[in-house]
């Protein structure tokens, strides 16, 4: 992330007009001040700390002042973002203007925020539109997206002789080991004390294993997806045995997702499951402890499907909304549009731009250079849009969440009673009750 500074200078902040979102919207939004000055006070709602912390927001905002000097954009950072954020939005005025979509089921989106124009309208312009859309109406659009896969220190893998990336499960483990064997590295960091990274960054890989874009949809009819040759069952069996053969940190509840950053930068660590989004952050924590911002290394998921080909998935990060309940839409739809479109978020985080006419990122270029081909997940079928979420809310496997990954570390470690077959099997019959009641 130290590039990104440099960055923000590079702002062409007209460059994207024409593709405002406002002219796309169904007017909804209130109209600008009479002289057509849009103005007033908005708070943006945050996961990224480290921006606040550091004074990065604040030169976003005053980038965006140069053209917009009458509206007043207050940055709060939350660190527990989606439990926090969930939690204030039972209150109208409690979840700011302009704010990151928490995990909230989509067809309640109209209860919360502003619609910003319809699927169709906006189709042609955007990319990572199914999270955020409902029944035809678009009510978030992604801040950047995200390629899947695995981090990996490449320092690390040529300290213990890995020359060639794995592609396959049995491969990525005997990765693992060959870092155990051959380096004082972790081979794989959970992560498990934050829990975050036990959610969302794995179950982001479905698909990837199958290369299957339709899978999340169809794992929403599945009464047993814990299943050998299902996605799920592969993404969760490789974690599975990473930790039950002692290939993650030794201690899982002491580990600390700010720390393991430098951790990973300076050797300590050798991988870890995130999306590429992290690979900025990564790498600033390797410049900032002097090692070379090179050896942050992303890969794709290690699993091949039965064409013979890897797959990585592709999707949006938070997707940016409008709290339906603020005073100052017209200013709110400003600050989205902006950080969407001339701010160069994307560009200085590493991230795909929500832009689709707009290239992808240089960090991804190995995944290219790998033959990896990108998939983005199928939108559900109009009327089950909420489905996948509410099997997972109905059965309590919080696949998004960290409950029941940090419930199978335990069981892997032997700190919990049961194996890989009777904690699938679980699963299996919680999902699939859940299915059978709400999928028929």
């Amino acid at each position: 992330m130290a590039s990104r500074k440099a960055v923000i200078g590079l702002v062409a902040i007209a460059a994207a007009t024409t593709m405002a979102l406002a002219s796309c919207s169904g007017g909804t939004s209130p109209e600008a001040d009479d002289d057509g000055t849009v103005s007033g006070d908005i708070t943006f709602l945050t996961n990224r700390t480290d921006l606040e912390t550091d004074g990065t927001w604040d030169e976003y905002v005053a980038e965006f002042q140069k053209e917009f000097p009458e509206v007043n954009v207050k940055i709060e950072g939350i660190t527990n973002y989606a439990d926090d954020v969930k939690t204030r939005m039972s209150t109208p005025n409690g979840y700011g203007d302009v704010l990151l979509i928490p995990n909230v089921p989509s067809d309640q989106f109209a209860d919360f925020f502003e619609p910003l124009g319809s699927v169709d309208e906006l189709a042609d312009t955007y990319r990572f539109q199914a999270p955020a859309s409902f029944d035809g109406t678009q009510y978030g659009i992604a801040l950047g997206g995200n390629a899947n896969g695995v981090l990996y220190n490449k320092a690390v893998f040529e300290e213990a002789g890995i020359t060639e990336l794995p592609t396959t499960h049995d491969e990525f483990l005997d990765a693992l080991q060959a870092i155990a064997d051959n380096t004082d590295a972790t081979p794989y960091y959970t992560n498990y004390k934050d829990g975050w990274p036990l959610g969302g960054q794995w179950s982001s890989n479905i698909g990837a294993v199958t290369g299957n874009a339709a899978a999340q949809n169809e794992m929403a009819h599945d009464e047993s997806p814990w299943t050998e040759g299902s996605d799920i069952y592969a993404i969760d069996s490789l974690l599975f045995d990473i930790v039950s053969e002692g290939l993650s940190e030794a201690d899982p509840l002491t580990t600390n997702w700010e720390q393991s950053k430098n951790d990973f930068a300076t050797g300590k660590i050798g991988t870890m499951v995130l999306g590429s989004w992290a690979i900025s952050q990564f790498a600033a924590a390797a410049e900032a402890a002097g090692e070379s911002a090179d050896n942050v290394g992303f890969m794709a998921f290690p699993a091949t499907a039965e064409d013979g080909k890897q797959y990585a998935t592709i999707g949006g990060d938070y997707n940016l909304a409008i709290n339906k309940n603020s005073s100052n839409k017209e200013a709110a739809r400003a600050w989205l549009n902006w950080l969407v479109e001339d701010s160069g978020f994307t560009e200085s985080q590493g991230m795909i731009s929500a832009i689709k006419a707009a290239d992808l990122p240089a960090n991804l270029s190995s995944l290219s250079e790998g033959g990896v081909e990108l998939i983005e997940s199928e939108p559900a079928v109009a009327g089950e849009e909420a489905l996948f979420n509410n099997v997972a809310d109905k059965s309590q496997v919080d696949i998004w969440g960290n409950i029941y990954r940090q419930k199978l570390v335990d069981t892997a470690r032997g700190q919990a009673d049961g194996d890989k077959e009777s904690f699938f099997s679980s699963l299996n019959d919680a999902w699939g009750a859940a299915v059978s009641e709400l999928a028929g």
